[in-house]
């Protein structure tokens, strides 16, 4: 059975000050830096451990922090989208 990308399931959230590991169904584990997104970053212990499993194992929900990550771009290596760019891009006058 094929699981990558598209069947992946998480079914465990370990998450600590500096990053967070997914327990997937198929036994692998991801390990994923808190600052590929700074809403988790930033956010309290509280905040951070109240999530939920979204779309059968898929993604995961903050509610508390609008915040929802897809199993399937952690896996493709998909961080933050709603980030600024740090440089603007140039305008013509």
């Amino acid at each position: 059975m094929n699981t990558f990308p598209n069947n992946a399931q998480a079914i465990r959230l370990v998450i600590d000050e500096n990053s967070f590991s997914i327990y997937l169904a198929d036994g692998r584990i991801l390990g994923v830096p808190l600052t590929y997104f700074p809403r988790l970053l930033h956010a309290d212990k509280r905040q951070r451990e109240h999530y939920e499993f979204s779309g059968g194992g898929t993604g995961i929900h903050w509610a508390d922090l609008d915040e929802d990550i897809s199993v399937e771009g952690l896996l493709l290596g998909v961080g933050d989208r709603t980030r600024r760019h740090l440089n603007p891009p140039l305008q013509s006058i």
